[in-house]
């Protein structure tokens, strides 16, 4: 369920005061933050955050495209390191090979119709055992 239109968005009340006083600094250093919860709002576009992932903080510079949506939408929490090798290897080896007949792909046995019927132009399928 989304939040209520007036409440607003959530920012976190210590991540709006950090903006603020990068505001009046002329060196803008990364701000660190674990709110992840915390909606980007416009005050915030040309900023960079330090947004943590739960292991280490990940750097993000806020633009207009990212207005709307969640800090931790930008820091993933979870890296995908990839498939084992043996399903690697059994996927290459099914693409290389062509599906057999005794490999349990049975083909379906066609029936044709018999000359002099009324319905000529159906065929009749049938699983073969």
């Amino acid at each position: 369920m989304s939040r209520a239109i007036w409440k607003g968005p959530f920012v976190d009340p210590s991540l709006i005061k950090k903006v603020d006083k990068m505001k009046n600094q002329t060196t803008k250093t990364p701000i660190k933050t674990w709110s992840r919860k915390s909606t980007i709002i416009p005050d915030f576009v040309g900023y960079s955050f330090l947004i943590h992932n739960g292991k280490k903080f990940i750097p993000i510079k806020i633009s207009e495209e990212m207005v709307g949506h969640k800090l931790g939408e930008f820091s993933p929490t979870r890296t995908f390191s990839g498939h084992t090798p043996a399903d690697k290897k059994a996927a290459q080896e099914a693409a290389a090979t062509p599906p057999t007949a005794a490999s349990g792909a049975a083909k379906p046995k066609v029936e044709k119709p018999k000359e002099g019927t009324s319905n000529g132009k159906k065929w009749k399928y049938s699983k073969s055992n």
